[in-house]
């Protein structure tokens, strides 16, 4: 069994692993950054040790990062979510040391990262892609040339892309005119290859995943889907499990396509195979993430399994310890992204001192954050702060319990997405359950919002105001 593990990452993502190792017997390592300095993760690790003063090269580090793992005493690393988490150089470089990575292999994660490869391998697999390019684009008129074969509007994508990032859509000829060169000029950025191919865009679908798990033993199981059609320039900001726009016919062919997806590139550990579903229950296969996803929260709420101790388990060779037929799903959970973002100001981000802060609390109420009063929220990361998941036997009765917790949690010294979120509540499409990723878009006045706060949390902050001022 492994008994110490070196954490790639920081933040709420680096807090999960570190509980998931506490719980499991497991010494855990925490690494920082100099501003990252009185971080949560940093505190609840066993031992934590500083990359650096720069914010982000440290932990991109991935020569420093294994050797340190080595230097302490760790047999494994859990890369978590971002930085380098779905980098092959990491994952090579600590099977070369003789480390565990806790994920797949460096070659399913290279050849599922490449998404002209992932294409092939799914159409190997008989799972339905979306029109577009089997190869990289050479030039702009080879794109103009294909996209008037496929017809507009298309979607240009970093082959290397991830995050919604190095994704643009285009209408017509002279926006893919305008936007073929910004698209290389970002994916180059932000991923180090000016690779890009076309697909044809589907128009307003519904973003649904499938979490699957998959051993070193020949076993591969999925943990049904979540909807994440709930977001903002391609960045999720609620994610439901199951999805309500899922019925159990579609539910089981989502499955079987995830777990054949995962069969056919030998794939191990945790992954994530995502689909977009068209407004007559089409379903085309869109990429692969080889990491533990941000919403990985609401699968475990509805399956009772824990992802990252079922990620360390088959990091250790284990078989995973059930099959398909006993895994069971109970009622519906959603995830609120709590961003320090002014949603009033185009979502600007609002870094900041956390004066003061409350979690929500009751049944079915889980809250996976890094924050705390007094914490100093620097302006060199995600702008994720809290990550609130609601579970409720059903869908009517989630909706309420969400609405609740979200005006029980309260977050000052910064702006964030609380109120907005509240707003989306509201909606006759969310209510119903029939969303698509235009739904915020398509609603401007959710950011009108009124920032009266009720009674009863008036009355909380005027309490705790004199509170503080007694103590004084």
């Amino acid at each position: 069994m492994i008994k110490k593990i070196l954490i790639a990452n920081r933040g709420e993502i680096a807090v999960r692993i570190v509980r998931a190792c506490a719980e499991m017997g497991i010494k855990s390592v925490a690494i920082y950054a100099e501003p990252d300095r009185h971080a949560l993760h940093v505190k609840k690790a066993d031992e934590a040790y500083n990359i650096g003063p720069d914010s982000i090269a440290g932990y991109l580090n991935v020569h420093r990062i294994v050797n340190l793992a080595v230097a302490t005493g760790c047999d494994a690393l859990h890369p978590g979510y971002g930085f380098l988490s779905e980098n092959p150089d990491l994952a090579r470089a600590c099977a070369r040391r003789g480390i565990k990575f806790i994920g797949p292999c460096s070659d399913v994660i290279h050849r599922m990262g490449d998404k002209t490869q992932a294409r092939k391998a799914m159409i190997a697999a008989g799972v339905p892609v979306t029109p577009g390019t089997e190869e990289n684009l050479k030039d702009l008129s080879e794109a103009l040339k294909i996209a008037d074969e496929i017809g507009y509007p298309i979607m240009l994508k970093a082959t290397s892309g991830g995050g919604g990032r190095g994704i643009r859509r285009c209408d017509n000829k002279s926006e893919l005119e305008k936007n073929y060169e910004r698209v290389i000029s970002e994916a180059t950025k932000a991923f180090g290859s000016a690779d890009v191919f076309m697909e044809k865009c589907v128009v307003n679908p519904r973003h649904i995943e499938v979490q699957i798990l998959a051993d070193s033993h020949g076993n591969t199981i999925h943990l049904f889907e979540r909807d994440c059609s709930v977001q903002r320039r391609h960045q999720k900001l609620v994610e439901i499990a199951p999805s309500p726009q899922v019925d159990e016919e579609l539910r089981e062919k989502l499955g079987a396509f995830a777990v054949k997806a995962a069969q056919i590139v030998k794939y191990e550990n945790a992954g994530t195979v995502e689909f977009l579903m068209d407004h007559d229950e089409n379903v085309y296969f869109m990429e692969m993430n080889t990491r533990l996803q941000v919403e990985h929260t609401v699968t475990e709420a509805i399956t009772g399994i824990d992802i990252v101790q079922n990620q360390i388990r088959i990091a250790a060779g284990e078989a995973l310890p059930f099959k398909q037929s006993d895994i069971q799903r109970r009622g519906f959970a959603v995830e609120f992204r709590i961003n320090a973002e002014d949603p009033k100001n185009d979502f600007l981000p609002s870094f900041g001192r956390i004066t003061r802060y409350f979690a929500p609390g009751g049944p079915g109420i889980r809250t996976d954050s890094a924050i705390y009063s007094g914490y100093q929220i620097p302006p060199y990361y995600d702008s994720m702060c809290v990550k609130l998941t609601v579970w409720a036997l059903t869908w009517e009765e989630v909706i309420r319990r969400s609405e609740r917790a979200l005006n029980d949690i309260s977050v000052y010294g910064v702006k964030t997405t609380i109120p907005y979120q509240l707003e989306i509540l509201k909606t006759e499409e969310f209510q119903s359950g029939k969303i698509d990723t235009g739904f915020v878009e398509a609603h401007p006045e959710l950011s009108n919002y009124s920032l009266r706060r009720p009674p009863r949390e008036l009355a909380a902050v005027i309490a705790a105001a004199l509170s503080a001022h007694m103590r004084v």
